[in-house]
């Protein structure tokens, strides 16, 4: 009997090492100005093209210390969707209306990824106000990582 456990144990393991699920990963930016007057520019990007990052990566040891030597112009991307947002503020200071009408823009591209059969899997945000020199301005980013099955 022990060893039909141990046996059914091993097989049990192998189905699920074997059935691991794989996913490909997309990303949605949403850069929102949080500078006075209306003065920022507020975006929803995400990318169309795929990079490699193996291509722009170096490995440095004791015995190899160099660098990659990549151009900028070979990692940018030049297909990506770039959607309008509006700006937290205007001369009148903070406007809601504004907020309200981006989250409804950013709900739109939530709920058309997940009809696509992207599941959202991690969101990150963060705020960079003033970078500590009292100039008023900044950003609130956040991004929206999204994962697909695929097919084994």
């Amino acid at each position: 009997m022990k060893k039909f456990l141990i046996t059914l144990f091993a097989i049990f393991t192998f189905i699920q090492v074997n059935n691991a699920q794989t996913y490909e990963f997309q990303i949605v930016t949403v850069v929102e100005s949080i500078v006075p007057n209306g003065l920022g520019r507020s975006r929803m990007v995400s990318a169309n093209e795929v990079r490699d990052y193996a291509e722009f990566t170096s490995t440095r040891t004791e015995e190899d210390n160099s660098r990659n030597k990549s151009k900028r112009g070979d990692i940018r991307v030049k297909g990506f969707d770039e959607t309008k947002l509006l700006n937290f503020y205007n001369l009148g200071g903070i406007r809601f209306q504004n907020i309200a009408a981006n989250d409804a823009i950013v709900m739109s591209k939530l709920n058309t990824m997940a009809a696509d059969g992207w599941e959202l899997f991690w969101i990150n945000s963060g705020v960079e106000s003033e970078g500590g020199k009292g100039d008023g301005n900044g950003i609130f980013i956040t991004r929206y990582t999204f994962r697909r099955a695929v097919a084994n």
